[in-house]
């Protein structure tokens, strides 16, 4: 039997057709449901489990019977001839006693289907991961047009104060050409960040078969904690021993030895116990010579034992070829181990310094607020010019930009340590799921409110602190 990540209270009430406002499970028991990836190897591990049986059926005792016809035209020179018919009914049954090759080639089906078994699950894996992956970068893209837009509106403003200031005297037409630049750098940005949602909601509807309107945001108060546990020694422990694909590879190892024996098996005896029945109704009658037709019944039962001394080379040949296999499986495995444990550093790395990240970015967006307010008021009485202004722009929306990049980053980076580690399931969006927004809206919450402690921290000039554990005291990261 499969070993499934997903149950069946997953899949309950999941709609034939997305929402106007879809939540990232929903998007997910959709992709179970519709996945042609997922169903494929399905499909692949129910059809390489069925080696299981069809090794075992080459232990079991075999039945057989046949039945046959015939007309005969016979003619003996100087003795005479005659026309018959003939009919017969033969049955056997064989059961193998002694079958090294079959019993070993039935073992390594057993590790076989249980390799099937393991790759389904880790195709299971990383659908999760995929929809993931599809889902925030959807809510990435959002962000980053409604900063597009917000960087348009910006810059259009700009516009107009420095043609109302030209007007009156105030500024130079310098200041208007620039600002027009900056508007339309603006407004190409934000045609490129609404192609790139369109492109973004493509791989739902890849994955899906559906189409989204909008989805649930992430709230800017999702708690950005470091992996538990604390410790990547323990984090490639864990990956090297329930990695899934880790795993198949090594039950791929056990086939290949059990093939190996298999292959040497080959110059074993072979042992089998027999019963075999037959009826023959028929023959010729010959004038003079006192024959007449005949029923014949014949009844044996014994036990075969047979010796192959030279197959042309046969059997060796597989035993090389077994061997060979063996080494690949070996060498697939251990290169299989070594990425999965770079794999798992690199990312508890990442998920770690995304926690300080995430802060940085965070508070880069109050220090770019208060110079963008700063910047303005100087222009505003003459102490700067458009171009800082434009920078200052330029430099809050690039901010916001980065802050929400690495924000989604670590929400992803986050889902593909556990999948290194093998621990990844639906739980874990549905997790995620409690940090969800329904009422999101990206051109209001693309960037995050600024704290009474952040707006007191600018205006003293004081140093940020770290961001406060969640009020429930929940330390896991989602």
């Amino acid at each position: 039997m499969l070993r499934p990540l997903t149950v069946a209270l997953l899949l309950a009430g999941a709609s034939a057709h997305a929402a106007a406002n879809t939540d990232l499970m929903t998007v997910y028991q959709q992709a179970v449901l519709n996945s042609a990836d997922l169903a494929a190897a399905q499909a692949d591990a129910l059809a390489r489990q069925e080696a299981l049986p069809q090794a075992r059926s080459q232990l079991l005792p075999n039945l057989g019977v046949a039945a046959g016809a015939s007309r005969q035209d016979l003619d003996i020179d100087n003795v005479g001839g005659d026309e018959y018919s003939n009919h017969y009914y033969q049955a056997s049954l064989t059961q193998p006693l002694f079958r090294a090759d079959r019993w070993f080639s039935y073992q390594a089906a057993k590790s076989v289907s249980q390799q099937a078994q393991l790759e389904f699950s880790a195709t299971q894996q990383n659908l999760i991961l995929e929809v993931s992956q599809a889902y925030f970068n959807v809510l990435r893209a959002s962000d980053n047009l409604a900063t597009a837009k917000a960087e348009e509106k910006a810059f259009s403003r700009q516009l107009d104060q420095a043609r109302e200031r030209f007007e009156v005297g105030l500024s130079a037409r310098t200041d208007v050409l620039e600002a027009q630049a900056g508007y339309d750098s603006a407004r190409a940005a934000r045609l490129t960040a609404q192609t790139n949602l369109d492109v973004s909601y493509q791989a739902l509807t890849r994955l899906t078969t559906q189409d989204y309107d909008s989805l649930y945001g992430i709230s800017h108060e999702l708690p950005i904690l470091p992996p538990t546990p604390a410790s990547m020694q323990q984090w490639v422990e864990t990956a090297a021993e329930q990695n899934l694909t880790l795993q198949a590879s090594r039950y791929a190892i056990d086939s290949a030895e059990d093939s190996l024996r298999s292959s040497k098996a080959g110059y074993a005896p072979v042992v089998d116990a027999f019963v075999r029945y037959s009826n023959d109704n028929g023959g010729a009658s010959i004038a003079g010579t006192g024959q007449a037709s005949t029923d014949t019944e014949l009844t044996s039962f014994g036990v075969e034992l047979s010796m192959p001394l030279f197959t042309g080379g046969l059997t060796t040949s597989r035993v090389r070829e077994s061997t060979y296999r063996l080494t690949q499986a070996e060498q697939s495995s251990e290169a299989q181990l070594r990425r999965v444990v770079e794999s798992t550093r690199n990312l508890y790395r990442t998920v770690t310094s995304s926690v300080d990240e995430v802060a940085a970015r965070r508070q880069a967006i109050v220090s770019a607020k208060a110079a963008l307010d700063a910047t303005q008021t100087g222009y505003e009485v003459g102490t700067r010019n458009v171009v800082d202004v434009l920078e200052a722009q330029r430099n809050l929306f690039r901010t916001v930009r980065d802050y929400n990049t690495v924000r989604y980053n670590y929400i992803i980076n986050n889902l593909s340590l556990k999948q290194a580690a093998g621990t990844l399931s639906p739980q874990d969006l549905q997790d995620l799921s409690q940090w969800l927004n329904p009422n999101y809206d990206p051109d209001r919450d693309f960037i995050p409110q600024t704290t009474e402690e952040e707006a007191r921290q600018m205006s003293m000039g004081g140093q940020p602190q770290p961001p406060a554990m969640p009020a429930n005291g929940d330390s896991s990261t989602f």
